[in-house]
C-alpha cells in the first residue's frame, strides 16, 4: 500500500486494487474526517498568524516610542513619594550592618522584602547619591521599563498570538502602569522584569537558567510565587518527577539560601517571617478590589480563609480541566515518561504561567495599586487565549483600566474590578490547550498505524 502527503499534509492512500481499498476504506474515511476538522480548527490560527505577521516590526516601534514617552513623563509629570525613601531607609539599615529583619524599618514600616531586594536597591542606593537623587532613580526606572517591555514584546513575537494593534494598546493605554516605574519607582516592576525574563528563557527551552533568574524575581518580591504552580507543572511535564526535584533545589531554592545568608547565619526566624510572612495585613485604605466590602469585613480572618480557598479551588480546575485534560489527565501527566517530542509548547508554557498567576490575582486579600504591573502584560495574552468573545475582551480591557485608574478607589470601581476578573477567570476554565500530538506529522502517524 502506497502513502503520499496530500495538501495541508493530509494522507492520501492509492490502493493497487479493490481489496486493498476495501480494506483502508475506514482509514480514508476517519483520515478525511479528522483532517476536516482539523482544517476548521486551524482557520482561526490561519486569521490569527495573518494578523500578526508584522508583531516585530510595531514591537521595535514601539520600544523605540517609550524612550520619548517615559522621558517626558518624568520632565512632565510631577514625581509622587510613597515607598521610595523607605526602601533607601531599610537598605541603610542593614549597611550599617542590621541583620535582624525585625529591626529594619522605613517610615512606611518593617522591611517586608527577600533578600534579593536588598541588594537591588543597595545597588540603586549608590547610584542616586544615596538616594537622594530621584531625577537619576526616575531615569535608572525608565531604562528598567523599557527592558521590561523589551522582553514582553519578544514574549509576544515568539508566540504570536495577539494582534499587533493589542500589543499598541498595552504599551502606550495605562499611565498607571507608567507610574508606577517613572513617578513611583516602586519595587515590584524590578521584580516583574526578572519574572518576564526567566519566562522568556523558558520559551526557548532554557529552563535551568531560567528557574535562576525566576529565584532571583522571588527574592526581590514574593508575589512572584504566584507563578510557581504552573511552573511545576510545566517543569513536571518536560522533565518528570526524577529531574523536577534537583532543578528546584538547585536552581530555585539554593539561589535563595545563597543571597539570603547574611540574613539566615545571624537571625534566620526573623528573616523569614519578615520576608515571607504570608499573614501579613494590608491596610483598608489602599485596597484596589474590596473596597465595597466594610473595613471590618475586610480585615475578618474568615474572609482571608474563604479567599485562599477559593485560589486553591480555581487552581484545581485550571490544573484538572485546562491543563492536564488535552494529555490524557493529571495521572497521565504525572506517570508519563518526558521526552523532547511531548515537551509544552510555547503557548503552553505561557498559558500555564500566566494563568496561574492570574488566580492568585483574582482572590488576593488586597490588591495597591502598584500591583497592577503583577499581571497587566499578561492580560491580552490571557484574554486572547481565552473563550472570552471578541468585543467583551475589549470592554475587560477597559474595566481593568478604570478600575485601576479610579483614586481613590470606591465601590463601584472594586466591583467593576471583581466582574472583570471573574469574566476573564471563566473564559480561562473554558479554554482549551491543543496538545502537540494533534500536529499533522503525530496525525498522520496515527492514520498510517490504523492502516497498515
Amino acid at each position: 500500500m502506497g502513502v503520499r502527503p496530500g495538501r495541508l499534509g493530509r494522507p492520501s492512500f492509492c490502493a493497487g486494487d479493490a481489496e486493498r481499498r476495501r480494506k483502508v476504506s475506514g482509514a480514508c474515511v476517519s483520515a478525511t474526517m479528522k483532517t476536516s476538522h482539523a482544517e476548521t480548527r486551524r482557520a482561526p490560527r490561519k486569521l490569527e498568524g495573518a494578523q500578526t505577521q508584522y508583531t516585530a516590526y510595531v514591537a521595535i516601534l514601539i520600544v523605540v516610542a517609550e524612550i520619548p514617552l517615559n522621558m517626558a513623563i518624568i520632565e512632565l509629570r510631577k514625581y509622587t513619594e510613597i515607598d521610595w525613601v523607605a526602601y533607601m531607609q531599610e537598605v541603610e539599615g542593614v549597611e550599617n550592618g542590621e541583620y535582624d529583619y525585625s529591626k529594619l524599618y522605613g517610615n512606611t514600616g518593617p522591611l517586608v522584602y527577600p533578600a534579593g531586594f536588598v541588594y537591588i536597591f543597595y545597588a540603586l542606593r549608590h547610584l542616586t547619591n544615596l538616594g537622594e537623587d530621584i531625577r537619576t532613580a526616575q531615569y535608572i526606572f525608565a531604562g528598567l521599563y523599557v527592558v521590561l517591555l523589551s522582553l514582553v514584546l519578544a514574549i509576544y513575537i515568539r508566540t504570536k498570538r495577539v494582534p499587533p494593534g493589542v500589543l499598541v494598546i498595552m504599551s502606550f493605554a495605562s499611565y498607571r502602569i507608567h507610574s508606577i516605574f517613572v513617578l513611583r519607582l516602586f519595587n515590584d516592576p524590578v521584580a516583574m522584569l526578572f519574572a518576564y525574563g526567566s519566562f522568556l528563557l523558558f520559551l526557548y527551552d532554557y529552563w535551568d537558567l531560567g528557574c535562576f533568574v525566576y529565584s532571583l524575581a522571588v527574592s526581590i518580591k514574593m508575589n512572584v510565587l504566584l507563578f510557581a504552580p504552573g511552573l511545576l507543572v510545566l517543569l513536571w511535564r518536560r522533565f518528570g518527577f526524577r529531574d523536577t526535584i534537583p532543578k528546584l533545589l538547585v536552581f530555585c531554592a539554593l539561589p535563595q539560601v545563597i543571597l539570603a545568608l547574611p540574613f539566615l547565619l545571624t537571625y534566620p526566624k526573623e528573616y523569614m517571617l519578615g520576608a515571607f510572612n504570608l499573614g501579613r495585613v494590608f491596610a483598608y485604605e489602599w485596597t484596589v478590589n474590596w473596597r465595597f466590602l466594610a473595613e471590618e469585613t475586610f480585615l475578618d480572618k474568615r474572609l482571608h480563609l474563604v479567599l485562599l480557598a477559593l485560589h486553591i479551588l480555581s487552581l484545581t480546575v485550571l490544573l484538572l480541566v485546562v491543563w492536564t485534560r488535552p494529555h490524557g489527565g493529571l495521572w497521565t501527566v504525572l506517570t508519563a515518561t518526558p521526552s523532547p517530542a511531548n515537551r509544552p509548547s510555547s503557548h503552553e508554557i505561557l498559558f500555564l504561567l500566566f494563568s496561574s498567576n492570574y488566580a492568585g490575582m483574582c482572590f488576593s486579600r488586597s490588591l495597591h495599586y502598584q500591583f497592577y504591573v503583577w499581571y497587566y502584560h499578561t492580560i491580552p495574552y490571557l484574554l486572547w487565549s481565552s473563550t472570552v468573545p471578541l468585543p467583551v475582551r475589549f470592554l475587560v480591557l477597559i474595566g481593568f483600566e478604570w478600575a485601576w485608574n479610579t483614586y481613590p478607589s470606591t465601590s463601584i470601581s472594586s466591583g467593576i474590578l471583581l466582574c472583570t476578573h471573574l469574566v476573564l477567570l471563566a473564559g480561562l476554565i473554558t479554554a482549551s490547550i491543543v496538545p502537540k500530538d494533534s500536529s499533522d506529522s503525530s496525525r498522520k502517524a496515527l492514520v498510517n498505524k490504523k492502516a497498515q
